[in-house]
């Protein structure tokens, strides 16, 4: 990866762990998840209010590094307004993007904004901490009342 597209990438994290977007308790929310990553003890709770199969509101609440509160905060952006099929298919899509999955040349145009998150398949350790928040909005969207964890 250049190094400066790495510089930009790690701007708009430190930009999202400074700033979190959507940092709040959705009330009513009608789908709600906790999740935690026993290897560090980032927590995240995710709230979403979803009618008619659309996501109206995403938010989230925890405390965790910057990648893991940038993660969420990045996700509730863009997930806000997608279809739950669609959200679905981003989680996937992100996924496989951390895990290098998708290759050292990933369609950016494609992943929007989530491309930031390109560098952390360098990172294993680092993994678990961005898909915190995914694996939980998939956990809450499926409705599972178990906690999730990245174990």
């Amino acid at each position: 990866m250049e190094t400066e597209l790495r510089e930009l990438y790690q701007q708009v994290i430190l930009d999202h762990n400074k700033s979190p977007r959507n940092y709040k308790k959705i009330e009513p929310s009608t789908h709600f998840a906790e999740g935690y990553n026993p290897l560090c003890g980032d927590t995240v709770h995710i709230y979403l209010f979803v009618e008619d199969g659309l996501i109206k509101d995403v938010s989230f609440q925890g405390s965790g590094c910057a990648i893991s509160k940038a993660s969420a905060s990045l996700m509730s952006t863009i997930v806000k307004g997608k279809t739950v099929d669609e959200a679905h298919k981003l989680f996937e899509k992100f996924h496989d993007l951390i895990t290098g999955k998708l290759g050292e040349n990933p369609d950016i145009d494609e992943l929007g904004k989530l491309a930031v998150f390109a560098g952390v398949q360098e990172f294993p350790a680092r993994v678990k901490c961005a898909s915190l928040a995914w694996h939980t909005m998939e956990s809450a969207l499926k409705e599972n009342k178990e906690k999730v964890t990245t174990e």
